[in-house]
């Protein structure tokens, strides 16, 4: 098989991660403005117009660095390993909002978020290890995902 630029594996990784993001808009979009809306939510809550964009900037930055640690050579078991690890978490990240929004269930996707968080930094760790400056590109996904865990439990609580 003839060598992927480095260049094509970004834009794969960026379109494959903003895939997901948009593949769960499908199911967040149509409740935002209806069973989302009448629930109660925490004073913390950010408007809701600032998920896209946050979201957007996520999804590209793990685009990024899946194409970095590809970029190490996707025979060796260790890039295999921490993609498939990569590709675990992006699943759980997709579900999550099937689980919240599609289901209307944010105790299961309370509990769903919790596992998110730990293939998080499991991705993180295995990113880093291949190169220690590409899992740095996780750490605001890591971040916004923790205090998304928050708010789902408080949305839990409050309802």
């Amino acid at each position: 098989m003839k060598n992927i630029p480095f260049w094509a594996k970004v834009i794969f990784g960026i379109l494959a991660c903003n895939a997901v993001g948009l593949a769960a808009s499908s199911v967040t979009l149509p409740a935002i403005t209806t069973w989302y809306a009448d629930l109660n939510k925490p004073s913390f809550n950010p408007p809701n117009w600032l998920f896209g964009p946050v979201w957007t900037t996520l999804y590209t930055l793990m685009g990024v660095a899946a194409a970095g640690v590809w970029e190490e050579g996707f025979p060796k078991p260790p890039v295999k390993s921490a993609l498939t690890v990569f590709g675990v978490q992006l699943f759980l990240n997709g579900l999550w909002s099937f689980l919240f929004f599609g289901l209307q269930s944010p105790l299961i996707a309370f509990i769903e978020i919790i596992l998110l968080l730990v293939f998080i930094v499991l991705t993180f760790k295995k990113f880093r290890e291949i190169k220690w400056w590409i899992g740095w590109l996780l750490v605001p996904y890591l971040l916004w995902v923790a205090f998304a865990a928050i708010l789902n439990l408080f949305i839990v609580v409050l309802n």
